[in-house]
């Protein structure tokens, strides 16, 4: 069974800087795209960040500039390190993986979702 598990998630004062996590573990050859979703309290899910196994990079528009997605497909891993992050970034984060066979589109695994805090 593939899981992804979130991690990095904390308390950080605005400004400041964190890198989340997302690990795959299970048997799995690859992923064709990675992305980072996050969720505000009485706000819908939205992409944050997406990435292709060949690099190619998708931001929101309120975080271009600020958040960077990387992966290390070899370790079936990806990143997104945030920088100047603002009370508005407050949110759970969701990792989600698409492997190669999936839809496009479509994400078939999820992580559990690591809180973000940004607190003034």
């Amino acid at each position: 069974q593939v899981q992804l598990v979130e991690s990095g998630g904390g308390l950080v004062q605005p400004g400041g800087s964190l890198r989340l996590s997302c690990a795959a573990s299970g048997s799995i050859f690859g992923f064709a795209r990675m992305a980072w979703y996050r969720q505000a309290p009485g706000k819908e899910r939205e992409l944050v960040a997406r990435i292709f196994s060949g690099g190619s990079t998708n931001y929101a528009t309120s975080v271009k500039g600020r958040f960077t997605i990387s992966r290390d497909n070899a370790k079936n891993t990806w990143y997104l390190q945030m920088t100047s992050l603002k009370p508005e970034d407050t949110a759970v984060y969701y990792c989600a993986g698409a492997p190669y066979s999936s839809s496009a589109g479509r994400y078939d695994y999820w992580g559990q979702g690591t809180q973000v805090t940004v607190s003034s």
